[in-house]
C-alpha cells in the first residue's frame, strides 16, 4: 500500500472500532432507536470512507500495473472495478 493511504486507512479503522464500541454500549444501554440509527449511519459513512481509500490505493497501484501490462492483465482490473461498483450499487442503500 501507499504508505500515506495506507496510514489514513488504519486511522480510519480505528475510528471503526471506537464507533462500534459505542453503538454496542447504546444497543445495551437500550437507548433510543433514532439515535443508535444515527450511529449506525455514521458507521456506515465511516466504512464508505475507508472503502473510497482502498479503492484510491487499488488504482494508484495494482490498476496502473494490470493497465501497464495490457491484454489479459488490463480485462481483469477492469472486471475486478466493474465487480467492485456492482457490490457497492447492489448493498440495498
Amino acid at each position: 500500500m501507499i504508505d500515506d493511504i495506507k496510514k489514513r486507512a488504519l486511522h480510519r479503522t480505528k475510528i471503526l472500532q471506537g464507533q462500534m464500541r459505542g453503538l454496542e454500549k447504546m444497543i445495551d444501554a437500550d437507548e433510543y432507536c433514532v439515535d443508535i440509527i444515527t450511529q449506525s449511519l455514521a458507521i456506515q459513512k465511516s466504512l464508505s470512507s475507508l472503502n473510497k481509500l482502498l479503492v484510491e490505493n487499488h488504482l494508484r497501484t495494482h490498476v496502473t500495473d494490470m493497465f501497464d501490462a495490457g491484454g489479459d492483465e488490463r480485462e481483469k482490473a477492469v472486471a475486478e472495478l466493474i465487480a467492485v461498483y456492482e457490490l457497492q450499487n447492489n448493498r440495498g442503500s
